[in-house]
C-alpha cells in the first residue's frame, strides 16, 4: 500500500489572501501530512524543493501581504518547473493563478491563469467526468466565492471541475501533465466558508494526492 507524502512545502500570503487563510484552511490535513510554510519565497532556498513530495502554490505575485512587488523574476519559479518536470507535484489552489499572465514559467506548467473576477456571487462548481480527485463529490455545490475568469494556455488539459454563475461557465478545476511531474489547479478559495466547505475539503485532499501520485489499494 502507497503512503502519503510526509512532506508538503506550501507557498501562501498575498494582498489579498492572507497566509493565516491557507493555514486554516488546510489544518484539517495536519494529521495526514507535514506541512511546511512559505510567504516571502525571497528567502527561500530553491534546491530544498527536492525535499517535498507536493508543492502547494496558494500565493499570488506579491512577496507578502505587506510587500506587494512580485516574488518572481529571482529565478525561483524556474526552480519550480524544473522540479515538477523532474516529478515533483504542484497543486495551485485560487490565488496561485493570479498575477501571472506576464510570467511565462508558471504559465508553462499551470495550463491557464486568472485574468479577473465579477464582484463575489453565488457560484454553483459542476463535477464533470470521472477523475479520481472527484472520490467523495457526488453532486453539484454552490458556495459564495469570487468567479474566478480563466485565460487557459493548454487546450488539452483534463477539466474535472467547471464553475457557473450569472457571468458564465469556467473551468474549475483541472490536472495535466509536466514533463514527469503533475499539476492540479483549484480556482475556487476566497473566503474561509469555501476552505471549510465540505465538498472543497474533499478536493483539496483528493487534489494533494493525486500530485503526489499516491494511490491506496
Amino acid at each position: 500500500m502507497a503512503m502519503y507524502p510526509s512532506r508538503v512545502l506550501v507557498f501562501c500570503d498575498d494582498r489579498y489572501h492572507p497566509a493565516s487563510l491557507v493555514r486554516a484552511g488546510l489544518a484539517f490535513l495536519n494529521d495526514i501530512y507535514r506541512f511546511d510554510w512559505v510567504e516571502d519565497p525571497r528567502n527561500r532556498d530553491p534546491a530544498s524543493l527536492a525535499n517535498y513530495g507536493v508543492v502547494v502554490l496558494a500565493k499570488s505575485n506579491h512577496c507578502t501581504s505587506a510587500d506587494h512587488a512580485p516574488w518572481t523574476g529571482r529565478g525561483i519559479e524556474e526552480q519550480l518547473d524544473r522540479y515538477i518536470q523532474a516529478g515533483g507535484g504542484l497543486v495551485a489552489l485560487h490565488s496561485g493563478t493570479a498575477g501571472y499572465q506576464g510570467v511565462s514559467s508558471i504559465r508553462s506548467f499551470l495550463g491557464g491563469v486568472f485574468t479577473g473576477h465579477p464582484p463575489p456571487c453565488e457560484v454553483q462548481f459542476q463535477p464533470e467526468g470521472s477523475h479520481e480527485i472527484l472520490n467523495g463529490i457526488h453532486e453539484d455545490f454552490s458556495i459564495d466565492d469570487e468567479h474566478y475568469q480563466m485565460e487557459m494556455d493548454d487546450p488539452d488539459v483534463s477539466v474535472f471541475l467547471r464553475s457557473k454563475s450569472a457571468c458564465g461557465t469556467q473551468p474549475a478545476g483541472w490536472t495535466r501533465s509536466h514533463g514527469q511531474g503533475r499539476v492540479c489547479v483549484l480556482t475556487p478559495g476566497h473566503t474561509a466558508a469555501v476552505w471549510h466547505h465540505h465538498a472543497y475539503r474533499q478536493l483539496l485532499h483528493n487534489s494533494i494526492r493525486w500530485a503526489a501520485n499516491d494511490a491506496h489499494d
